[in-house]
């Protein structure tokens, strides 16, 4: 019955793209990691345009720059050296993912819902957690990074086997994270205008 509902293969693999996405905001490398080793293995069907995610090249390679980009985030100052990055590498990501979903749209439509869609909340999510590094670094000294780095680690897998599994519910958990950074980011500059003043002070007067 499900296969009759028009549309319906597109809105699943929109879900599977976001999911991926927001996956790639936590981890750049550890969504391409979960999506090249489901395909490898067969456990998800791959366009032929993107034949190398499935290729045993691709699954060596992402699996050492995961593991590489993971126990970087756990070494001080190569974190917040990582963010300066992660933010671009995340949008690249994350339309690669969404891209990956929708391959039998046309070129031009494919790549642009993967930039707008993948990349916006691979973008939006990187420079969350981004901004929660800086706090936890201002806040703690750098002793809460390593919480923080987890958090994402732990997210980004989670998201991943979503996004494969249960590609709805993995939307859902996609959208909530992006209002959850629009509400905690709407609060923060709230506060740090609250607490500049609005111009400087003349240093003539007086």
């Amino acid at each position: 019955m499900l296969e009759n509902i028009p549309y319906l293969p597109y809105a699943i693999s929109a879900f599977i793209g976001v999911g991926l996405a927001a996956a790639t905001g936590f981890r750049v490398f550890l969504p391409m990691f979960a999506v090249s080793l489901a395909s490898f293995m067969g456990w998800i069907p791959m366009h032929e345009n993107f034949d190398w995610l499935a290729g045993l090249p691709t699954l060596i390679t992402t699996g050492i720059a995961t593991v590489v980009e993971i126990l970087a985030y756990y070494i001080p100052f190569v974190d917040h050296l990582l963010d300066t990055i992660s933010v671009p590498l995340a949008t690249v990501a994350g339309s690669v993912m969404f891209a990956s979903q929708f391959a039998d749209i046309g070129t031009f439509p494919q790549w642009a819902l993967a930039l707008i869609a993948g990349g916006g909340t691979a973008a939006v999510i990187s420079s969350g957690f981004a901004g929660t590094r800086a706090a936890s670094t201002a806040t703690t000294g750098g002793l809460g990074n390593s919480v923080v780095a987890t958090t994402e680690t732990a997210g980004a897998g989670l998201m991943s086997v979503l996004a494969l599994a249960t590609p709805v519910i993995a939307f859902i958990a996609a959208v909530s994270l992006l209002i959850t950074v629009f509400v905690l980011g709407k609060k923060l500059w709230r506060r740090f205008r609250r607490n500049t003043p609005d111009k400087a002070p003349n240093q003539y007067s007086g």
